[in-house]
């Protein structure tokens, strides 16, 4: 008997449309993403990522369908819902006036966490993340790298089962990116369910083991990253990428 793995995502019949625009940004688009899974979403720009990941936190309110985080419908917005999944947007998420420690504080009180809850980890995310050294320092002073691990530290602080990352590791240097992507494939080994988009197709290539690739608010493709490669006989994911969002491509 197959047993069935359980649904982090579940998208039905979504239906979106930014006011003013006369067509449906999105319209019957479908999607699902197991619980446990390294996921990529991925497309040129304009094509829906990024409005894709606030709907399905709930930043954006869609008009039509469904979308359920671990079976609890998104749209209802109750607390209990949100404490589900962390986010890691683009956008620096934080006070640059406070310290590391004064943010985690403030997060992890909106999060629901006790003091002694956000005590402990705090201690332990600044350690892993390599920040206990700066832990009182105002996070405005701080190097575009440092500012991603404080971000990161934000999304995780409450241990959230799903964690939709949005370019995590814009602006940062090398070994700033191998430590974050290092810490997520460990924080994936841990159980949670990675939701991720960037431009950074080689560093995609790396962390994601499922992906869909999206353009003009259509899902192209979703598969395995290896059987997407050898269907379409590409060695990596950039060459799938322009292979399948191609104009040639659209137009067939």
């Amino acid at each position: 008997m197959t047993v069935m793995t359980p649904l982090a995502i579940n998208i039905e019949n979504l239906g979106f449309s930014y006011p003013g625009q006369q067509d449906m940004f999105f319209s019957n688009l479908n999607l699902k993403i197991a619980a446990g899974e390294r996921f990529g979403l991925f497309g040129p720009n304009g094509a829906g990522k990024t409005t894709l990941m606030k709907l399905m936190t709930g930043l954006l309110a869609f008009h039509e369908g469904s979308i359920q985080i671990s079976g609890n419908e998104i749209k209802k917005q109750n607390r209990s819902v949100k404490k589900l999944f962390g986010f890691i947007p683009q956008d620096f998420s934080f006070y640059e006036e406070l310290s590391p420690a004064e943010n985690l504080e403030f997060f992890g009180a909106w999060s629901g966490l006790t003091k002694q809850e956000i005590k402990k980890r705090t201690i332990e995310l600044l350690d892993m993340l390599g920040l206990a050294d700066v832990r009182n320092k105002q996070v405005r002073k701080f190097s575009s790298g440092m500012k991603r691990m404080v971000n990161l530290a934000i999304g995780v602080i409450h241990r959230p089962g799903i964690l939709f990352l949005d370019e995590p590791t814009v602006g940062v240097d090398v070994q700033t990116r191998f430590a974050i992507i290092n810490y997520l494939k460990q924080l994936n080994k841990n159980g949670a369910t990675l939701i991720y988009t960037s431009h950074q197709l080689s560093e995609a290539e790396g962390l994601c083991e499922k992906i869909a690739l999206i353009d003009e608010g259509k899902i192209i493709v979703h598969d395995d990253l290896d059987k997407l490669l050898s269907e379409y006989r590409q060695e990596g994911l950039e060459g799938l990428f322009l292979k399948l969002t191609s104009k040639e491509y659209r137009n067939v």
